[in-house]
């Protein structure tokens, strides 16, 4: 069973939700403050956040950040943020600061719990011992996909499981060109709507993170390519 933490402060929402996300095996626990939500993150294990846009002591889009931005083991845990701060640009906001996916309030319970599958299906991890290392190897870049690793020069690069997910699809196909419509369907498993804006920043902060590289090139009113040569043999 995968254990949800909500952080959102309206305590209505919690009960009715973790019974109805519990037919899809999710196991929900709920906090209405950022400072619980931190406590119990550094005190247990969790699979995924569900983060409310607007909360007492900061907003969900800095605690966003502030998971992003740290230093804890549980920096990287997928984040859905479910707000009622549902306009086009907080959408970009969110998407900018790392969360995994965006969902406006009202919504469908059905829509979330498909979302979140959708999340925790890229992120799930086969054991190691039962996969042998798959080493991709390109000029200046190395990816293992048994550890979900990514390597450049200076070392480990930290993605978010989205970036892990859109770097890895180009990179199994160099220079094949794919569009910002056939990226969020491949990603998130459903029909690109509003979020076509969310692969441009999804690939701008990709490159800012595997600079000086230019692994990802943009083909105009195309969409994106990977750009690297394969490594030489023994290099």
């Amino acid at each position: 069973m995968h254990r949800l933490l909500l952080i959102d402060d309206d305590e209505a929402l919690a009960a009715p939700l973790a019974s109805y996300l519990a037919r899809f095996d999710f196991a929900l626990s709920a906090v209405t403050r950022p400072s619980a939500a931190l406590a119990r993150l550094a005190e247990e294990r969790f699979d995924a956040l569900i983060l409310d846009g607007m909360l007492p002591e900061m907003d969900g889009f800095a605690f966003c950040k502030r998971v992003r931005g740290g230093t804890e083991p549980w920096r990287e845990i997928p984040i859905l943020m479910l707000t009622a701060r549902g306009d086009l640009t907080d959408r970009v906001v969110g998407l900018e600061l790392g969360a995994d996916d965006y969902l406006a309030k009202p919504f469908e319970p059905r829509e979330l719990a498909a979302r979140l599958q959708t999340i925790l299906r890229r992120t799930r991890l086969a054991p190691a011992a039962a996969v042998p290392a798959t080493l991709l190897r390109y000029s200046g870049l190395e990816i293992d996909t048994a550890r979900r690793v990514v390597t450049v020069a200076a070392g480990p690069v930290e993605l978010t499981s989205t970036e892990y997910e859109l770097l890895l699809m180009l990179a199994r196909e160099p220079g094949r060109v794919f569009s910002r419509d056939e990226i969020l369907n491949r990603l998130r498993g459903q029909e690109a709507d509003l979020y076509t804006r969310a692969v441009d920043i999804l690939v701008s902060r990709m490159r800012r993170k595997l600079e000086p590289l230019e692994a990802l090139k943009t083909l105009r009113n195309a969409g994106y390519c990977f750009a690297l040569p394969a490594a030489e043999e023994g290099a």
